[in-house]
């Protein structure tokens, strides 16, 4: 199999094991890892910028096949000496009285706004992240982006009621690669090389001395050869 494939992350999603395997399974086909924000993640895969691209649900899926593939646990962060240092989790009710920071490419889908609304939206989870290292209010994320933003003035843990960031692999509908998304989904799945679902993985060249064979008329003669020398001798 020829050609390429671009596979495109969100900030949090750690592709490197699925790329090794993608090498191992197709090493004439190149796999190309691009990291893409939040915001433009399902847009990229629409415009066919790249074959596919792992990106958090729930969120923009117009025209676009989309596999879960895990979820994650939400967190919430703030400064280390903080009335929570101690905490080993901690609820929506206990996060109440705080400032909670929604960023605009936020992946958590909220039924209500959680905590005191803020005065401000900051554009990216980077930002917030800013604010609550200088102690003004909390951020609630997937575990992924707080170990993505960790600093050593910050503490996380996990927030056992808030709602939760599933990864997820999508591509366009209207896929000009389909065996190559079928071989992305078998990897990232966790098929192994013998799976009767999806294409055969594709062979490694070899060299031109391992591929010759035996012609086929020597293949015929040696089962005769082994029974001439496999025949006893008469006694005179």
């Amino acid at each position: 199999m020829t050609g390429s494939f671009t596979l495109a992350y969100v900030p949090g999603v750690t592709p490197g094991k699925w790329a090794r395997i993608w090498q191992e399974r197709l090493p004439e086909t190149p796999l190309h890892l691009v990291q893409v924000t939040t915001a433009e993640a399902a847009a990229k895969a629409r415009a066919k910028d790249v074959d596919a691209v792992l990106l958090r649900l729930p969120g923009d899926r117009e025209d676009l096949h989309a596999i879960p593939l895990y979820t994650e646990t939400s967190v919430v962060v703030f400064p280390k000496d903080h009335e929570f240092a101690a905490a080993e989790e901690l609820s929506l009710e206990d996060l109440k009285p705080h400032v909670l920071w929604q960023p605009a490419d936020d992946s958590l889908d909220w039924d209500e706004q959680p905590g005191q609304a803020p005065v401000e939206r900051p554009n990216t989870t980077a930002d917030a992240i800013e604010l609550v290292a200088a102690e003004v209010g909390l951020l609630v994320v997937p575990q992924s982006l707080a170990r993505l933003h960790h600093r050593k003035d910050l503490k996380y843990v996990e927030v056992t009621d808030a709602p939760q960031s599933r990864v997820a692999l999508a591509w366009l509908v209207e896929d000009e690669n389909p065996e190559l998304v079928e071989h992305l989904i078998g990897i990232v799945r966790g098929r192994t090389v013998n799976s009767t679902r999806g294409p055969a993985p594709e062979p490694a060249k070899q060299p031109q001395q391992q591929q010759q064979r035996r012609s086929p008329a020597r293949q015929q003669n040696q089962p005769k050869q082994q029974a001439k020398r496999a025949k006893p001798r008469r006694g005179r």
